[in-house]
């Protein structure tokens, strides 16, 4: 597969488009986090109390905030490359202007992920600065994160738009959203460790990308950087390198008949 730089050319469209709708586009990184840790903080965690986490006790809502970034993370990219790709593609035509150009479908499905990715990252950066502002991240180790949810748009970008190439009608994306995204939303260790899973569910739990971007986003913002750390951007980091080709392959496809 090759790929040269009119990727670029292709994330500089979606970029410019969404310099015109930025305000929307800023308000749910801006506003998820305070809505959950007001509900969080203030109801559940006066519940449960504090955990341990890597041989250290943390408030639960210390727990849960990293949890927020990553969940956001991944669903920045992935309905980015599910739902708007599939509009440009479908409704808008714009990937068929696009092919009338020099540009390859290599590219145009690239410069698609890439902005998945770049989407992922201000998603990313948004929720850090309101989140920090509570005290619940610890620096300079959270700044890896911002790297993190790079490698993360790109994983579950990737994802998204296999499945777009699949997918014949926009409505089918809940059967990805309910079997693919719901799961890990709910058991991929994001509200509670999934060491309170059974046995068999945690071993269901680690094949998940998003447990270990949980892990990983965890880890990096309560500043433990060991192993487990480096393990799970290594599955982060071969998640991606499979599903990036995919994607295009199947991208490839369905628009090349």
């Amino acid at each position: 597969m090759y790929l040269s730089r009119g990727f670029v050319r292709v994330w500089q469209r979606n970029f410019i488009v969404y310099r015109q709708t930025w305000k929307i586009s800023f308000l749910p990184p801006l506003l998820e986090p305070l809505l959950y840790l007001a509900a969080f903080g203030v109801g559940l965690s006066g519940m449960v109390g504090n955990l341990r986490y890597r041989g250290e006790e943390i408030s639960y809502v210390a727990f849960l905030a990293p949890s927020l970034i990553a969940i956001n993370s991944m669903n920045s990219a992935f309905f980015e490359n599910t739902y708007s790709s599939f509009v440009r593609m479908y409704y808008q035509k714009m990937f068929d202007g696009m092919m009338a150009t020099p540009l390859t479908v290599e590219e145009i499905i690239a410069g698609e992920i890439v902005w998945g990715a770049t989407k992922s990252l201000i998603g990313t950066a948004i929720m850090m600065a309101v989140i920090s502002l509570f005290g619940l991240l610890r620096y300079p180790e959270s700044l890896l994160i911002l790297p993190v949810s790079v490698l993360a748009g790109f994983a579950f970008g990737s994802t998204g738009m296999f499945f777009t190439g699949l997918v014949r009608n926009i409505d089918l994306f809940n059967l990805p959203i309910f079997l693919f995204i719901t799961p890990m939303f709910l058991f991929g260790g994001t509200f509670f460790p999934i060491d309170a899973l059974p046995s068999w569910a945690q071993t269901v739990a680690l094949v998940f990308p998003l447990t270990h971007l949980v892990n990983v986003t965890r880890d990096a913002g309560l500043g433990h950087t060991g192993a487990d750390f480096w393990w799970g951007l290594l599955y982060l980091s071969t998640f991606a390198a499979v599903f990036f080709p995919l994607s295009i392959r199947r991208m490839r496809r369905r628009l090349i008949k």
